[in-house]
C-alpha cells in the first residue's frame, strides 16, 4: 500500500493552543498574536509554553481543542477487507474508488495471485505467520506451498469470471459481486487529531488485522510530521489507551 498526506491544517500545534486558550481567556484569541495568547502558560519559551499546554490537555483528558485541526491522507492499495474495517469509524470522512464506474478489463488474470489487483496476505506465503483465532501455529514448506497455489488459483479464477461477466455485457456494478474481498481499493479520507488518535488507538494495536495495522502505524508516523508535539506525546505516552473520545 501506498499512504500520503494530501492536505493538511497548516500549524496544528499552534491552533490547538489558541482553541484551548479561547476557553480561558476574556479577550478574543483570535485577534491576538500567539506569544501573547500564550502569555499564562509555564515556560521560559513560546515553544516551551507550546509544548506544556499540548502535553497538559493530553495527559489530562481535554481533547476537544484536537478537533480543530484536519487531515486528508490518499491510501493507494489496500483490500476492501481493510476498507470496511476503515470506514465503521465515524466523524471521518471518505471517499471510495468506485467498482461501479471502474472495470479492470485489463488485468492479467494469471498476474493476480502474485499482487495485482489482489492483495496477498503475508500468510500466504509465511510459514511462521500466525494471525487472530488461528488454530494452528507454523507450518512447513509443503503446507505453504498449497496455501499459495490456493489461493493463486481462486483469485485467478475469480478475475477471470470478472472479465467473462464484462464481456457478455453485464455492468460492472453486478460483475464485481464475483471479486474477492481482498480487491485492492484506493480510499481519500479526512479526520481531525482528535479521530486521528482514536482510530491509532482502535487499529494500531497488536490486535488488529496486520494490514489496517499497517496503514495506520503509516499514518501515524505522516500525523507526527505533521503535528509533531501532539502526536510525539501521544506515541510516546498515550497510544493504546483507546479513550480519545472521552470528553
Amino acid at each position: 500500500m501506498d499512504v500520503r498526506l494530501l492536505e493538511a491544517t497548516d500549524d496544528p500545534d499552534d491552533l490547538i493552543c489558541r482553541a484551548a486558550r479561547n476557553d480561558y481567556a476574556a479577550d478574543f484569541v483570535v485577534d491576538e498574536e500567539f506569544a501573547t495568547v500564550m502569555d499564562d502558560i509555564d515556560g521560559a519559551t513560546v515553544a516551551e509554553k507550546r509544548r506544556n499546554l499540548i502535553t497538559h490537555l493530553l495527559d489530562h483528558g481535554h481533547f476537544g481543542p484536537f478537533e480543530h485541526p484536519h487531515a486528508t491522507f490518499g491510501i493507494e492499495g489496500i483490500s476492501r477487507s481493510c476498507m470496511a474495517q476503515l470506514t465503521r469509524h465515524r466523524h471521518v470522512s471518505f471517499d471510495v474508488q468506485s467498482m461501479r464506474y471502474v472495470a479492470f478489463d485489463d488485468v492479467d488474470p494469471s498476474s493476480v495471485g502474485s499482487g495485482e489487483l489482489v492483495v496477498v496476505p503475508p500468510s500466504t506465503t509465511d510459514p511462521d505467520w500466525v494471525g487472530r483465532n488461528q488454530d494452528a501455529g507454523s507450518v512447513d514448506e509443503e503446507t505453504i506451498e498449497h496455501r499459495s497455489a490456493v489461493f493463486a488459483e481462486a483469485v485467478e479464477q475469480s478475475v477471470t469470471a470478472y472479465q467473462d461477466l464484462l464481456e457478455s455485457g453485464m455492468a460492472p456494478e453486478d460483475a464485481r459481486f464475483v471479486l474477492p474481498i481482498g480487491t485492492k481499493v484506493n480510499v481519500v479520507m479526512t479526520m481531525n487529531a482528535r479521530m486521528l488518535m482514536h482510530v491509532g488507538d482502535m487499529r494500531a494495536a497488536g490486535d488488529a488485522q496486520w494490514e489496517i495495522r499497517e496503514m495506520t502505524e503509516q499514518i501515524l508516523e505522516l500525523a507526527r510530521e505533521w503535528a509533531p508535539i501532539s502526536f510525539e506525546h501521544y506515541m510516546e505516552e498515550l497510544h493504546g489507551r483507546k479513550n480519545r473520545l472521552a470528553p
